[in-house]
């Protein structure tokens, strides 16, 4: 466990949280794979994370201004590119469309509500530029109650309430080096591909 010194920064007690997060999510990686149960606990050690509200003021951390409606921080990255943890800011309003992101991803909440929604396939993939989806399932994701997404898991954001959030975003790899994701327009029926960050924000 990391140790800071009691008149630390926010900035330094919160790089020091994040580390421990970290190192925790590394092992249950490592001893137990990529698999669902494996990912709620680390979901349950980015909870901790988020229920530590000091360590995340607004003021290091302002929502997106003007046109944009979505800003995101990088707050730990390895060398290699995995495990990659964000804090995204997004302002009410905002929608995607479904996407996946071919790597393990964990969504947690400071403050601020966001719906999940989440699809599967229903056409059997034969079209790369096609593809039609059902509504399996949705959840809200606000302070103590997050989700956890498998590689090909599909999911939609539409972000409601007053203010913008705060939400910590995790993934096994960085949303720069995916290359591969695809996004889905429900009223088109179609999939595109696309990588390096672009596109879609959760």
């Amino acid at each position: 466990m990391t140790v800071t010194e009691p008149n630390a920064s926010i900035a330094d007690r919160r790089a020091a949280a994040v580390a421990d997060m970290l190192a925790r999510v590394r092992e249950i990686e490592r001893t137990r794979g990529v698999t669902r149960d494996a990912l709620n606990d680390m979901r349950e050690e980015l909870y901790k994370l988020a229920a530590r509200k000091e360590l995340f003021p607004k003021s290091d951390f302002p929502p997106p201004e003007g046109d944009t409606s979505n800003i995101r921080y990088l707050l730990s990255e390895d060398a290699d590119k995995r495990f990659a943890l964000y804090m995204n800011s997004i302002r009410p309003g905002k929608l995607t469309n479904p996407h996946n992101h071919t790597t393990w991803a964990i969504v947690a909440a400071v403050e601020g509500e966001e719906v999940n929604r989440f699809y599967e396939r229903t056409d059997d993939g034969a079209d790369p530029g096609k593809a039609t989806l059902k509504q399996t399932d949705e959840t809200v994701v606000r302070p103590g109650v997050g989700v956890a997404l498998m590689p090909d898991d599909i999911h939609s954001i539409a972000v409601t309430g007053d203010t913008p959030t705060l939400h910590l975003h995790m993934y096994g790899k960085s949303l720069d080096a995916i290359p591969d994701r695809l996004g889905f327009d429900l009223e088109a029926g179609t999939a595109d591909r696309y990588g390096g960050g672009s596109g879609a924000t959760a």
